[in-house]
């Protein structure tokens, strides 16, 4: 039987090749991750449905020569289906839907030969930067349970962190992969806007600033999981430059001389608390004795633009998803359905005319192209994901009414992570730093339009000089 202490020691690609080679078998695997979510899920609340026994199946069957063959894996409750699996995307009014069939994305992990065990935590549609759903409860962080794991994508950070699975899925349209991630302190990429496809019933999330990939503890399983999955699909909205060789080559590659740009604030201006601030100077310095060309920039951000903007395709989005949900019951709506701030943001939507919608997505395409220039000036732009450590549990309401009042805390806390999705720019969460009380503070580092090859790279090389992976939460 494999222990603990030897599973939690490998990544995904270390276990893979264990497998490979015939020291361990992926029954074997499979069955560690399986007993790590026995001991560990009720303290840190991550998975919401599992399928022990279609685990364990798929670990008997032939390998199927993918990189990640028997390595376990799991998903996000978030629209990402699973052909059979539960799919509620965190909320009352989706409970006990079963996906009738597997997402494009579902389909491109598997043939990595990665077996799904479990599907993760959300919060409701992916609205908050916490994941405390009302349909689930508080999704804690592995290093400290009165804190919160983040958000949307928490579940999974949560599972990754506290080591039931070496790598799993998230999704990100406002910062989901990259703010858990920095809050468990594990790597998490948000790759460029049309990198990783949406189908097969649809081309985007929330006008393009949502995609998917995942949270890892290791550069390397993050890049050779874009690997399989990258690449458009047939009737994509949205192309982007095609990689010049396999992502994984890149974290090995040393990255050069970079520009690097800087900010100590968040892009609006708003002030980091200290232990951000002393973050982000780590940071920088580590950059400047590695090499790199650093200065203090940054692109021009209009918030007075860009809030309403958000609200405006975020509530449209939430609108339509409801008005589906509520045709495919064949009902009108009930209390208890939907939190009071998912209800707010749909209520906002029907409020705004298509009009409204189109000036929305032109505010974003100017962000972009601000970016671009930006970026032909600067390789990559660092900061910190988020303006504070981790929030403690209950501190974001989503019980409130008030759509504009949650929008603008949640924005208070996000320096520069949305700003990335508006535009469709690449950018990272590097687990770089922890605070005096041991908590994890991520370091954002975003690149220009399709390069994450840049963010790999550099990346690959923050991991040898500083590395984080056998720095684990005593759970």
């Amino acid at each position: 039987m494999l222990s603990f202490e030897e599973y939690v020691h490998h990544d995904a690609l270390g276990l893979a090749a264990l497998i490979r080679e015939g020291e361990v078998t992926a029954v074997e695997v499979v069955d560690a991750a399986l007993a790590r979510a026995d001991a560990v899920d009720p303290a840190i609340n991550a998975l919401v449905a599992r399928r022990d026994d279609l685990a364990r199946g798929q670990a008997t069957l032939p390998a199927r020569q993918g990189i990640f063959d028997g390595v376990p894996f799991v998903f996000k409750d978030l629209f990402c289906w699973q052909e059979g699996w539960p799919a509620e995307a965190g909320s009352n009014l989706w409970k006990g839907f079963v996906a009738p069939v597997d997402f494009t994305h579902v389909r491109r992990v598997a043939a990595s030969g990665a077996i799904a065990v479990a599907r993760t935590t959300s919060s409701e549609y992916g609205l908050s930067i916490t994941t405390e759903s009302a349909a689930h409860g508080p999704t804690r962080n592995p290093w400290s349970l009165d804190r919160s794991a983040g958000g949307s994508s928490g579940g999974t950070a949560a599972a990754v962190a506290a080591g039931i699975v070496p790598m799993g899925h998230g999704s990100d349209g406002g910062g989901s992969i990259r703010i858990p991630a920095a809050n468990c302190g594990l790597f998490g990429l948000k790759p460029t806007r049309g990198r990783n496809p949406f189908g097969p019933f649809v081309g985007e999330g929330w006008a393009g600033l949502a995609t998917q990939h995942v949270l890892s503890r290791s550069v390397r399983d993050s890049a050779a999981m874009l690997d399989v999955t990258h690449g458009p699909e047939l009737g994509e909205p949205y192309g982007c430059p095609p990689p010049a060789g396999p992502y994984l080559s890149e974290v090995g590659t040393d990255p050069g001389r970079l520009r690097v740009a800087f900010h100590r604030t968040g892009l609006g201006g708003t002030p980091l608390d200290p232990v951000n601030e002393v973050a982000v100077a780590d940071a920088v310095g580590l950059l400047e004795a590695l090499g790199h060309e650093v200065e203090e920039a940054h692109p021009q951000v209009d918030l007075e633009a860009l809030a309403p903007a958000m609200m405006t395709v975020v509530g449209a989005n939430q609108k339509l998803s409801l008005d589906s949900r509520y045709a495919e019951l064949g009902r009108w709506p009930e209390e208890g359905d939907v939190e009071p701030v998912t209800r707010a943001f749909a209520d906002y939507g029907g409020r705004v005319t298509a009009a409204d919608y189109a000036a929305a997505v032109q505010t974003f395409h100017a962000l972009g192209r601000r970016f671009g220039a930006f970026f032909e000036r600067y390789d990559v732009l660092v900061s910190t994901v988020l303006g504070q450590p981790p929030a403690r549990v209950g501190e974001i309401r989503t019980d409130t009414g008030d759509a504009d009042a949650f929008l603008q805390d949640v924005w208070n806390r996000m320096p520069v992570t949305q700003f990335f999705n508006v535009t469709g720019c690449p950018a990272m969460s590097v687990p770089l730093h922890w605070c005096p009380s041991g908590l994890p503070i991520g370091i954002h580092i975003g690149a220009g339009f399709g390069r994450e090859d840049v963010l790999f790279r550099l990346a690959g090389q923050l991991e040898r000089v500083r590395p984080w992976f056998h720095r684990r939460p005593a759970l």
